[in-house]
């Protein structure tokens, strides 16, 4: 495991990345893995504080309690399942109080090295700039647990070292699940360009709110000014666009507050501020307290 220039944990290796988790679990094969997630026992709640990796991660999860999902400008509450696919070097943190069950793919891209086809092209479902996410009922889940079981099923009879037969099936999957995604998205109504906008804007903003922090910035990526951004992004959305890079950075603040036991300073170096006095003018103007306040007067009940 590596840091980043911002201190986030960057993990290059899939074996690093499980021994963080408490899920008990090995690769032999250091470019591809499969684990079943179920809950551990004892294991309460949740919490990973924003990192790095440089594979890909891949999931289908059925959720048997309570959970709180964080993806872009959506929060869900609740769901019933869902499908995530990440690409790698995105910025990433999960909280959960151990509800949740399903199937887990870690790979990294020389996993298909046999593919001729560029991977990111021929499955755009794995998106460079953020985060894809399904969430759907326990029906579609039952619908595509079982091409998932084909996978896992063939990775755990095949050849501990390189499960070749697993990682066919596995391409199989990614061309099932991008006609799966089509009729999923046609449920949806087309965005305009206005919303479109909207929507880089606050996926981008999912990937560096630790590290970028002005209007500008996001203006540059999105190859707008920053006043066009700005206007774009108030008339949509009815808020300007400084609150959305400011409301998550808080947000993330405020979960490392409520499930970490790291100190404010350790915190404040984290999220990428010069010292914890900078945090604490930050997180009171956004919250209306300052950050010891708020962890005292929390519990993770609520």
């Amino acid at each position: 495991m590596e840091k980043t220039k911002m201190g986030l944990p960057y993990y290059t290796e899939i074996n690093d990345f499980l021994a963080s988790i408490p899920w008990p679990a090995g690769t032999v094969n250091p470019d591809f893995f499969c684990l079943r997630l179920k809950p551990v026992p004892g294991q309460v709640s949740v919490y990973r504080p924003p990192f790095k990796r440089s594979f890909y991660f891949f999931a289908l999860f059925y959720n048997s309690g309570k959970i709180q999902v964080n993806f872009g400008d959506k929060t869900i509450y609740n769901p019933d399942s869902y499908l995530v696919f990440h690409s790698p070097n995105l910025i990433y943190s999960f909280a959960h109080n151990n509800a949740l069950e399903g199937y887990i793919i870690y790979f990294k891209p020389e996993a298909f090295s046999f593919f001729k086809p560029d991977f990111q092209k021929q499955f755009p479902l794995f998106d460079l700039l953020h985060t894809n996410l399904f969430n759907f009922g326990h029906t579609t889940f039952e619908q595509l647990a079982p091409h998932f079981e084909a996978v896992f099923t063939a990775y755990e009879q095949s050849d501990k070292d390189q499960h070749l037969e697993a990682r066919l099936k596995l391409l199989g999957l990614f061309c099932y699940l991008e006609q799966f995604a089509n009729e999923y998205k046609k449920n949806n109504p087309v965005p305009t360009g206005q919303q479109e906008l909207l929507r880089k804007f606050i996926q981008l903003i999912e990937n560096h709110y630790v590290d970028k922090r002005t209007v500008q910035e996001y203006a540059d990526m999105l190859s707008v000014t920053s006043n066009h951004l700005s206007q774009v992004v108030k008339s949509v959305s009815g808020k300007n666009a400084l609150s959305f890079i400011s409301g998550r950075l808080a947000s993330e603040a405020k979960s490392l507050l409520l499930y970490t036991n790291s100190e404010i300073s350790q915190i404040a170096y984290q999220l990428n501020f010069s010292d914890a006095a900078n945090f604490g003018r930050f997180f009171k103007q956004h919250t209306g307290m300052t950050p010891s306040a708020f962890r005292g007067n929390q519990t993770l009940g609520n």
